[in-house]
């Protein structure tokens, strides 16, 4: 299936970003290794004004600089020193949004998402075994093999070893739910923007 294209990331309304993002396949091919889920659960983040956004006042750093970009590249940063997370950018150059993938649900590459996950072949874990291998973003990132290393690569290029397909998943906005983006409670009132999606029925969502 073709990749996203930059057409559909540079648009300046990250949160339709983010929710037309629901229901599309998330695809890596490292080292020969293919893997792919559907897009369960998205936050989406926006500088200037966004207070939980990492250039909120448009502050740049060596980490933050990649958000500037044009949309359609990675922005993947290590949480706490433990987590790596995995956002795309979007928006037109300089304008600093981006959009967290907080889940998917596995359905390629499960095995080589267990061993990454050092869980057990996928046919023995048990069924809430299987949605915590990829539900909540550190999970996602380390069973599609994410790595800070590989921030600002493109999403769109077509020898990228990460992409976005849209296979055809067609959601009504009763199939998606909204609601407070998780563990910004440090962002004030913006902490209470309905800016998380998810797939309301999916059971790999939190």
């Amino acid at each position: 299936m073709p990749r996203l294209t930059a057409d559909f990331y540079l648009r300046e309304d990250t949160l339709a970003v983010a929710r037309e993002l629901l229901g599309k396949i998330l695809v890596t091919h490292f080292d020969g290794q293919r893997t792919a889920g559907v897009i369960t659960e998205v936050e989406a983040y926006r500088a200037p004004e966004d207070r939980a956004c990492h250039a909120y006042g448009n502050r740049r750093t060596p980490r933050t600089e990649v958000m500037f970009r044009p949309g359609g590249c990675a922005y993947i940063y290590l949480c706490y020193g433990l987590h790596h997370l995995f956002n795309v950018v979007s928006g037109p150059e300089g304008m600093a949004h981006a959009v967290l993938i907080r889940a998917v649900e596995p359905i390629e590459g499960r095995d080589i998402m267990c061993q990454r996950r050092k869980y057990a072949a996928w046919e023995n874990l048990l069924p809430k075994q299987k949605i915590a291998l990829t539900t909540g973003p550190g999970a996602l990132a380390q069973a599609l093999g994410f790595h800070a290393r590989q921030s600002g690569q493109s999403l769109t290029d077509p020898h990228s070893p990460m992409w976005i397909e849209d296979q055809g998943m067609h959601l009504a906005e009763t199939d998606i739910a909204r609601g407070p983006r998780i563990g910004v409670d440090y962002a004030g009132e913006c902490a209470q923007w309905e800016w998380r999606f998810w797939i309301k029925h999916s059971p790999f969502a939190r």
